[in-house]
């Protein structure tokens, strides 16, 4: 399959730990959006606003970083960090879902002043030493609000516009409106990338014939519920061995989260949120699942991890 497959950006989850582990151990994406970092107009390349994106991981896919902004001078300054750390592509996050980010006129909450996104464009398309694209929702509320702006998006150089669509006030709940996403198609030239809810081969499939112009997509919970589906989605061979490889994965972020965090405590929250993704793909387990997020130390996980690829 020529298609090309993202890990989308999960904020606190898709971290340097988690891509480290993941494509270590499961093949299938292409490449990697780093969660947004907020732009600052005094942030450095080597200050610890970048210590997510410095150099020194063996980051085994392209990396690209995303920013979460609503200042376009800040934005650019952040863009030239990028630049001298060596990123070729960054990407403006305008479908950040949750109230904090969107009450602040950030994400998502951008997405009803269609005026104020492309005073922001002219400022950091004429002055970005980095090619841009941009990471959208249909809206805040209301699915039209992505048709007002789209035609406003024509005129820039746009690497690609990356579409989730879901309006923010639906967060992940409900469905995905591929009314919404096709009518975007037809509102611009640019390249797009879709977004939401790929969960199995036969999801995926459907998807292609439903929007053959589409060739690149982007997964997030898909791959963090069932981590080899990128690779059945490019039809890569099953070796047998996938609970052996799940098992070495989760022992790497185990290992990767008590290299950088403080206390076990914090290493068994990263862990158990991990799990709670993975649980729906293992119903037949649910027992020893609910033991291994209920584990109180170390010890305790280690036991519970055990029993269930032991089971």
């Amino acid at each position: 399959m020529s298609d090309r497959l993202i890990l989308a950006p999960l904020h606190g989850i898709t971290n340097r730990v988690f891509r480290e582990a993941y494509f270590k151990r499961f093949a299938g994406f292409d490449e990697a959006m780093a969660p947004f970092i907020l732009s600052s107009r005094s942030c450095g390349a080597k200050g610890a606003h970048f210590k997510e994106l410095l150099p020194g991981y063996s980051e085994r896919a392209p990396l690209v970083p995303q920013l979460l902004s609503n200042d376009a001078q800040g934005f650019l300054a952040t863009v030239r960090s990028l630049a001298e750390l060596g990123y070729r592509e960054v990407n403006w996050n305008l479908g950040c879902p949750y109230p904090m980010v969107t009450g602040k006129g950030r994400g998502s909450g951008l997405l009803p002043h269609p005026h104020t996104v492309t005073a922001f464009l002219d400022a950091v398309c004429a002055d970005s030493p980095l090619p841009l694209s941009v990471k959208l929702r249909l809206g805040l509320r209301d699915p039209d609000e992505i048709l007002a702006l789209m035609p406003l998006l024509e005129p820039y150089p746009l690497t690609r516009i990356i579409i989730h669509p879901r309006v923010a006030s639906q967060l992940y709940t409900g469905s995905v409106d591929l009314e919404g996403f096709a009518a975007a198609i037809r509102g611009t030239k640019h390249r797009l990338v879709y977004n939401g809810d790929i969960t199995s081969v036969d999801t995926f499939m459907h998807l292609r014939r439903r929007f053959p112009g589409i060739d690149e997509w982007m997964i997030g919970r898909g791959a963090l519920a069932d981590p080899f589906l990128p690779g059945r989605l490019k039809g890569l061979p099953d070796d047998g061995r996938a609970l052996e490889t799940l098992e070495a994965f989760l022992d790497d972020v185990y290992e990767g989260y008590s290299d950088t965090l403080s206390g076990p405590r914090h290493v068994l929250d990263k862990l158990k949120e991990l799990w709670g993704y993975l649980a729906p793909s293992y119903p037949e387990h649910q027992r020893l699942v609910k033991d291994i997020q209920g584990a109180k130390s170390a010890e305790a996980y280690r036991r519970a991890v055990n029993a269930f690829f032991r089971q």
